[in-house]
């Protein structure tokens, strides 16, 4: 099952998934990033996917988070991965996802979610801050800075 977080605000969509992911769970969650995407006017979003109480994904709900991760990737400036427990299968999951996505992509254990919410929303972290980058993100939005942070 995948759930919408109620820290969700602004350009900042965080989700998370609880048991294994079906593909079922993309096909209904997928409207709710459309609809940000177009309530953003095509402004760059942020991700933040809680991992934590995943239990693994069907084979076909992999291949629809590719085909997902495309179609959005012109729209997604930053993705936080929170709290998976299987290292590797956050990898495989996330190794193909980067790659279409080439958002800037960063791994925080579970006990980081405020440290996670935080660079999602801002793209900084603080210097302490245990952080893995899973991606470096090279694609157009690598170099985004969202208007309000110049104020």
């Amino acid at each position: 099952m995948i759930e919408r977080l109620r820290e969700s605000s602004g350009g900042v969509l965080g989700f998370k998934v609880t048991g294994k992911m079906t593909a079922e769970d993309i096909k209904n969650f997928e409207p709710q990033i459309g609809f940000l995407i177009a309530e953003r006017k095509h402004k760059p979003i942020g991700i933040l996917a809680d991992l934590s109480e995943m239990q693994g994904a069907e084979l076909g709900a992999r291949w629809d988070e590719m085909r997902f991760l495309q179609k959005h990737s012109d729209h997604i400036a930053r993705m936080a991965v929170v709290g998976a427990s299987k290292w590797e299968e956050v990898m495989a999951i996330l190794t193909a996802g980067a790659a279409v996505l080439q958002a800037e992509t960063q791994y925080y254990d579970s006990s980081q979610i405020l440290r996670a919410w935080e660079w999602v929303r801002t793209a900084k972290h603080a210097e302490d801050a245990p952080v893995q980058q899973i991606s470096a993100g090279t694609g157009i939005w690598k170099d985004y800075h969202p208007e309000w942070m110049d104020l």
